[in-house]
Parts: structure tokens; sequence; C-alpha cells
């Protein structure tokens, strides 16, 4: 039997528009000579469908597509889509499913068994879980159809305990009643090393049950989170015989009567991983919401300069706007290197100064003595960011750009950002980069991707400073990056209580650092969205209280 991997970037709730998607990829399967296609998780709604799963129609709009994909295709071609429904499921219930459709109709409809209840994942807040698991028969093949954390079962968690104890392994289950191959339909957001950990999870049930493995994986940004595709074939020994693209729709043929050999293990680079995640949740994020521009001030730093190089990729040079807007505390070199870059991207750029526009608040009777009483202090910085901020926030307004921000994990932890300010934006693109990721980047792309000096090596070489008081740097404010991220990994990462970090870093540090993190997380509730990269990103999947007392 042929089976084709279909490996799709939906939008979440364009139902219609999703349907097309599946149409058009089952369409040229089945001319290649497909028996069967399969699709990823909730393909029909988009994955996370949220609370639109909550509203009246929804779901019995997802089930009645399905309905009519049935009618689509002839009747010796099989389509398994995820979806969605209210298929065997008790009034008032829904399921996360997935249907087997042929010969013009359902054949069979199969629900998730394990509903994850952790970081990013909330499916126990909707669906209701599967009570049993059991085969689906298409033309003879006795399938182990299972759905994203069903393979998932008995895996460790750093953090969560979303699995209780008493429940039983999906895939063993299937395995005991006889199956051909096991198929698993997901919708897997990226994290970094996480490729490579489906990759052995699904190695595992390979070798254990001597089955093949056949995996489908949801591509695409969906506001926080990128899907990374990979979807992939192991053969009965584990061994990978067909992987797909990453971080792109993809689709794929193959024979279960004459597998491949195993193909080469990929080596890529943790930062090309880490550019193909930014790249995709950025231009997803802009394409999906309607915006096909933005906009982002240019400071001559590191942080600016890897937003707007992603900006770029994401969007075309031609759709980037860049704004250089020097204080009076601007350095000449950092107004010369964001020209620079400007013009190494090829991007459109302005130079907007911002000191007339301070001076007046200087001189204005309604704020001066509050200004002049501690003159550079942290009103006085903090206006100059929200200066910046405002102009940003008036060329969106003005023309339709998405506004970026440009703060990265690092500042965004410790409060070392300004709310209406450097935070101004509708889309946070380096919130999930550690500051020492962020140069790490920045050299991987001139030396590895554009293999030419994009991203100036002044930008790269000089101190960090916000440039908002004289000879202001900023060491001057936090401790070295090199020992702030490690805590931070730590804390945020790793959830290390600050005795064991106490062991590895200087006491006082470590307690300035967690005080930092626990009091600014009212700042970080009024950021923009950003994309999730690591296990522990700041968003949906990190729910900290903001008015608390936890001493350390």
């Amino acid at each position: 039997m042929k089976i084709a991997l279909i490996q799709l970037n939906p939008i979440i709730g364009d139902l219609r528009g999703n349907r097309e998607l599946i149409r058009h990829a089952v369409v040229r399967a089945g001319q290649a000579g497909a028996d069967l296609c399969v699709t990823s998780e909730l393909a029909i709604s988009g994955y996370p469908p949220k609370d639109l799963l909550l509203r009246e129609g929804f779901v019995a709009t997802c089930d009645r597509i399905v309905d009519e994909l049935a009618t689509d295709f002839p009747n010796d071609l099989g389509v398994i889509i995820g979806h969605p429904t209210t298929r065997g499921v008790p009034a008032g219930r829904i399921a996360n499913g997935a249907s087997l459709i042929a010969d013009g109709r359902v054949q069979t409809t199969v629900q998730k068994f394990l509903l994850p209840n952790y970081d990013v994942f909330d499916e126990q807040r909707y669906f209701r879980p599967a009570e049993r698991v059991q085969p689906v028969t298409y033309r003879g093949l006795r399938i182990g159809l299972h759905i994203c954390e069903d393979a998932w079962w008995g895996e460790p968690s750093t953090f969560y305990h979303s699995q209780p104890v008493q429940q039983n392994d999906p895939v063993a289950e299937l395995a005991r009643q006889g199956v051909d191959l096991f198929v698993n339909i997901s919708a897997s957001p990226f994290e970094i090393d996480k490729p490579h950990r489906r990759t052995g999870i699904a190695a595992r049930h390979a070798k254990r049950h001597k089955l093949p493995f056949v995996f489908v994986n949801q591509v695409g940004g969906n506001d926080d989170l990128v899907f990374d595709g990979h979807s992939m074939v192991l053969d009965a020994n584990g061994e990978k015989v067909l992987s797909l693209a990453g971080f792109k729709a993809d689709q794929a043929l193959i024979d279960l009567d004459a597998l491949p050999a195993p193909v080469a293990a990929e080596n890529t680079p943790r930062e090309e991983f880490l550019l193909q995640a930014l790249t995709l949740g950025l231009r997803d994020y802009m394409q999906k919401c309607g915006f096909s521009e933005c906009v982002l001030g240019l400071s001559g730093g590191i942080d600016s300069a890897l937003a707007a190089y992603l900006a770029t990729r994401a969007a075309g040079p031609k759709h980037v706007h860049g704004l250089l807007m020097p204080s009076r505390y601007s350095s000449e070199h950092s107004v010369a290197d964001a020209r620079q870059l400007a013009e190494n991207l090829g991007i459109d750029w302005k130079i907007i100064p911002i000191d007339e526009i301070h001076k007046s608040y200087e001189t204005t009777d309604v704020i001066r003595d509050d200004l002049a009483s501690q003159p550079g202090g942290l009103a006085d910085q903090n206006l100059q960011a929200r200066i910046r901020g405002a102009m940003v926030m008036l060329r969106s307004n003005r023309y339709g750009w998405l506004p970026l921000a440009t703060g990265n994990k690092s500042e965004l932890a410790v409060g070392y950002c300004t709310i209406y300010g450097d935070m101004a934006g509708g889309f946070a693109v380096l919130s999930d980069l550690f500051k020492r990721e962020v140069y790490a980047l920045s050299k991987y792309i001139n030396e590895h991707v554009e293999k030419r000096e994009v991203i100036p090596q002044m930008t790269i070489n000089k101190a960090p400073s916000a440039e908002l008081a004289p000879d202001q740097f900023d060491q001057d404010s936090l401790p070295p990056y090199s020992v702030l991220d490690a805590i931070l990994e730590g804390l945020i990462e790793r959830e290390w209580s600050v005795e064991k970090l106490c062991t590895l870093y200087p006491a006082e540090t470590v307690k300035w650092v967690i005080g930092k993190l626990d009091r600014n997380e009212f700042k970080r509730r009024q950021m923009p969205p950003g994309i999730k990269l690591s296990p522990r990103a700041f968003g949906t999947g990190r729910r900290m209280p903001m008015a608390a007392r936890f001493e350390v």
C-alpha cells in the first residue's frame, strides 16, 4: 500500500480554506498513486483552536466539512483527517478526533486518549478523552491510528505530570490488539531539540513492537507557537526511511511494501533551527493576521539588528521599515551602525531625532519639575524609550505596518525594558532568545547563512547599551550576560532552587536575579506575543502570579 504523508500549514478557524488545502494536497497525492493519505492533528480547524471550540456551531461545521470532503475523492482513495468532533461523544462534549474517509463517507472516527494539560497545552479544558483505543482497518491493513500525545506516554517531563499513572500506554495497547503499522497524527510545536526527541520516541515504539511508524506533523506559525513539520516514516527497526521538510508545507509518498533504505541522520546546527523557527513564526504571524509590512526601531545594537534581519527574511526587504531615533546620548557609531545595517539589508530607513521632542517635555510646565529633580534618572530614561515607542506606533497606525518589539529574554526576565517604550509593538520576535543566543545567532548569520557582514561587526563587538544616559552600559545595571543568562536558564527553564544556583554562582547575584525575575512579571504580562523556542517561554506556557511574595 502506498501512503502519502501530507504536511500542511492550516490557518486556525479557516475551516473552508483548510478544507481546500487538504483537498488540493489529496488530489495531488492520488494522482501520484497514493492509496491512503494522512493529514495532521486537527487539520480542519488548525491547532490550537482554543476557545473557538466553545463557539456554537464551530465543531458541528468541522464534522460537516469532513463529510463533504468524503465525497470529493475517488472511492478507492482513503484519507485520514484530524478534526474536532462530536461523533461518538456524549451530548454536550467534544473530542479531538481523526476520521478515516473512503467510499464517499466517514468509515470510522477515533478519539485522542491522552489529553495534554501542561506547558502551552490545555486540552482537558475542551476535550473528552477516549475511553479506549482500537485499530482502524483499511483495505485489510490494520492501522494503529493515534493522536500526538498518545505516543508520548511514559515520557519524562521536567515540570509537569499530565498523565495519570493508571492510564495504559495507547501505542502498546494498539500493538496488543494486533496492527500492521502505527500512524501518529500530530500538532507538535517546535522547541529546540524537540525534532530529535520526537524521532527517538517514534523509534522506541517501532523497535519495541517491530512495526513501521508513520508520523505526520502540522507546520506553520500560530500566535506564539511554531510547528516545524519534520514528518517521517520509520521502519520496523526504528530507522528513519523518509523525512519531510522542516518549517514548510510538504508531502511525500511511500510504499509500505517496499520501504527504502534508511536516510542519513541530519546534523542541523542549533542556530539553523532557531533561524528557521523565528522566520516562519514571524512570517506566518504577519500573513495570517493580514500584515504585509512591518516597522521597528534601529538603535545600532545587536537586538534590533537581529530583529531587522529576521523581518527581512520573513517579509522581504521592501516590506521592512527601520526608524533610527538618536537622542542626545546616542553615539555617532550607533547611528552609523544602524544605517549600515539598513543598507546591508536593503530595507527602507529614516532618521528621526528625538531630542527636540525630549526637550519639549523638559520645558513644559506640567512635568518640567519632575524631570529636573532627577536629571538623567529612570523617569527621564524611560521617557526617551517611550518617545521612540510612540514614533514606531505612529508609523504603524498611519500605514498599517506591524510594529516589532526587539527585547530579548534576558532583558524581559529582569525588567530591563520599558513598558510602552521598547516593549511597545505587536510582536516580540526575540522574546525567547537569551542575550547569548542573540549574539550566537547573529554570528551564525554572517558566517554561515549570508557569508558576508550583514549584521555590522561593530554591532556584534561593542558593549551593549540602551544609550538613555551619559556613558551608560548594560553591565552597569546587570550582571555579565554570561552569568545572568546561566542563572535565568536555571530559574526559568529548569526550575532550579535558589540553593542549588548559589552553589554555582555568587549568592548575592542569584538572589538579585530571582528578585528581579519575580518582581517584573507585571511587565511581561503586557508584552506582545513572541515565538516559543525553549521548553519554558514567557507567555501561555509560564503562568506566574504578579501580586505575590515568595521569599528566597
